[in-house]
């Protein structure tokens, strides 16, 4: 958590490796993405990291079985990708939605399905930059209970930037950004 413009989203974007920091070390499973040539860098953000945005990012002409499967792409596809999918979709109850395209969703499940795609190649690694910042208070809270239950199941890291307090109480650990200073705020034993 953090005032806007306090770095927030930088610090997301540094942790999923899609920005080099300034200074210091980024590693993950004793991997420095930074580190990597432009194509491994690619894979490893591919396979090692799941990203939910605050606005979706679904491709509006791919239906919501096609958005959910965009991370697989680029790797071998195969049977039980689109089982997984399925799953997840399942999960995040919008298995009787996946012949329909974005605009066809609601905000709240437009957003449950960027979870779903996030998790689709099991990262370890989730971050989520405000991924309840555009949602009406029922989808704001059914997004995050999915978010956190799939997380528990998962066993991944969940980063998350939010200002929506409601959502940082739920969370293990809560940082505060403020002035190129993070600090623990609060810790659940």
């Amino acid at each position: 958590m953090g005032p806007s413009g306090c770095g927030k989203s930088t610090l997301l974007y540094i942790l999923g490796a899609l920005e080099p920091p300034s200074g210091g070390l980024v590693t993950l499973h004793g991997t420095n993405p930074f580190s990597l040539n432009e194509r491994d860098l690619a894979s490893f953000r591919n396979t090692c990291v799941g990203f939910v945005f605050q606005d979706h990012l679904l491709l509006p002409q791919c239906t919501v079985f096609e958005n959910v499967l965009i991370p697989t792409l680029v790797s071998e596809s195969n049977h039980m990708v689109k089982d997984r999918a399925v799953d997840l979709l399942e999960r995040v109850g919008l298995k009787d939605r996946m012949d329909h395209l974005p605009a066809e969703l609601s905000g709240g499940e437009q957003q449950r399905v960027a979870l779903a795609r996030a998790l689709i190649q099991e990262p370890s690694l989730v971050v989520c930059d405000e991924p309840t910042g555009n949602l009406d208070h029922e989808s704001a809270e059914m997004v995050m209970s999915i978010l956190f239950k799939l997380h528990m199941q998962q066993k991944n890291i969940l980063v998350i930037v939010t200002h929506n307090p409601t959502l940082a109480v739920r969370c293990q650990f809560q940082y505060r950004l403020n002035e190129n200073t993070l600090e623990l705020t609060k810790k659940v034993s």
